[in-house]
């Protein structure tokens, strides 16, 4: 562990217990564990926020490719159709043609 053996893991905890007492050493050892254990759930949650903005930004940039939605950094349009001037939303979802799906049911 960090490159630490066990006789050197041995003197730190001599020296603890010397430097702190053996009185305060258990208290000390629960919040070190404390913290840990927060230190932990708080990497856990900052993964998990990571993975889904990640996943939203596939669904995103895969309905923007496939060409439902459109917006204006969209590379796969590079300036044909409709493009997004909204200030609120990023995206919106492109109106379907009728004329095409009147093509599509006569073939």
């Amino acid at each position: 562990m960090f490159g630490i053996g066990f006789p050197e893991m041995l003197m730190v905890m001599v020296l603890a217990l010397i430097v702190i007492g053996p009185k305060r050493l258990p208290d000390i050892a629960r919040a070190l564990g404390r913290g840990f254990t927060e230190f932990k759930r708080a990497t856990e949650d900052l993964k998990t926020t990571f993975q889904e903005e990640a996943r939203t930004d596939e669904i995103k940039q895969q309905l923007i490719k496939e060409g439902k939605v459109f917006s204006k950094q969209n590379p796969y349009t590079s300036g044909v159709g409709p493009t997004v001037e909204s200030e609120t939303t990023e995206a919106k979802v492109a109106p379907e043609s009728p004329a095409k799906s009147d093509k599509e049911a006569d073939a």
